[in-house]
């Protein structure tokens, strides 16, 4: 091989790292790639669809973890967010992360931004008293409205509400105080905390051991893990149910009455007794110390199209901004996971 053939190759490679270093570059601040594995935003926008999101509108955001894309192979590093053209509003389709396991990126219509209060009465939504109607392609699959007063199991915060009979609840706004005292919602107040960054334990005089209250779900982490590659690859060779060995580590770390030697705790499977204002600290200060909380970010509410058939918020509650990644504006691929193959007219579909 002589000279001018090597530096031909080395400029070859040169030339694709600077693309590849463009690419990644554009994905990290100004691009958000998202591909569409529900039906929960039918039919605005379909499963299977591959989306591109504009990070700038929002503010572009300097990369929060290094590592190697899907794996949590990688470390958290600090970011910063760019200047915003625009807040996220009423009706925009935004793609975030998922509150409970920051992993994943789920994408929602915002019902409701900072200050406003939503309410779902009979399928129909209210935001301050004026009501949202379902979008253009947004609808509902089930003819059966569940009844007002009726409980629903994982409901947020677990109040006798179900996905259509909602609230009233207010959206927390940067600035907002919340007192702390007996008479606290600690289902709504300390997820607020936890996304705000701060560390909330539970320990004290009887309590054996020292707890950390945590907003990653261990069931939902634990289908990531398996419906991943290693998922995929068992699903060739095997029919067994696929259970990867790092899902018993997951749920070890986990407190319950089967494991008591785990140290997490969920806020929404925990039960807040009258007294655990006595037992709660935040950042290693006792809660009763402290009169009130601040809210240090705005929150958001976001619900699926297909409002019958959405894992939204109306069972995993608010998004903070801190999580915001950029808004949906167009379909660039789609194909249909049951057999369809490429759908070559959602392509160039703008999202509305």
């Amino acid at each position: 091989m002589n000279d001018t053939r090597i530096a031909r190759i080395l400029q070859e490679i040169k030339s694709l790292l600077i693309i590849l270093i463009i690419a990644l570059s554009l994905r990290a601040t100004v691009i958000e790639a998202y591909i569409v594995p529900t039906g929960s935003m039918e039919n605005t926008i379909m499963t299977g669809d591959f989306l591109i999101g504009n990070k700038f509108v929002y503010g572009m955001r300097t990369p929060d973890w290094i590592g190697i894309p899907y794996t949590e192979l990688g470390f958290n590093v600090p970011w910063t967010r760019f200047p915003k053209f625009k807040k996220p509003h009423q009706g925009d389709v935004v793609i975030f992360k998922y509150p409970r396991d920051h992993f994943q990126k789920y994408v929602k219509r915002c019902l409701a931004e900072p200050g406003q209060t939503i309410t779902v009465r009979g399928k129909k939504v209210w935001v301050d008293n004026q009501e949202f109607e379902l979008p253009e392609h947004g609808k509902l699959i089930d003819r059966t409205t569940l009844k007002n007063g009726l409980k629903q199991p994982g409901i947020f915060l677990r109040e006798d509400w179900n996905r259509d009979n909602f609230g009233p609840i207010k959206l927390p706004a940067v600035g907002d105080e919340i007192a702390i005292n007996s008479d606290t919602n600690w289902d709504y107040l300390l997820p607020l905390i936890l996304m705000d960054g701060h560390e909330v334990t539970l320990k004290g005089n009887g309590i054996s051991g020292e707890f950390s209250f945590t907003m990653k779900d261990a069931n939902d982490i634990a289908r990531r893990y398996s419906s991943g590659l290693g998922g995929w690859l068992h699903g060739i060779f095997s029919s067994e149910p696929y259970r990867p060995n790092k899902v018993g580590r997951l749920y070890s770390k986990y407190y319950n009455q089967n494991n008591p030697d785990g140290e997490l705790l969920n806020i929404w499977s925990f039960r807040f007794t009258d007294e655990v204002l006595s037992y709660l600290w935040i950042d290693g200060d006792p809660m009763n110390s402290i009169p009130s909380y601040v809210v240090e970010q705005n929150y958001y509410w976001m619900m699926g199209d297909n409002r019958d058939d959405s894992a939204d918020s109306r069972y995993w509650g608010f998004v903070p901004e801190e999580f915001i990644l950029g808004e949906a504006v167009v379909v660039y691929m789609s194909w249909g996971f049951n057999g369809e193959g490429p759908r070559f007219n959602r392509i160039g579909k703008i999202i509305s």
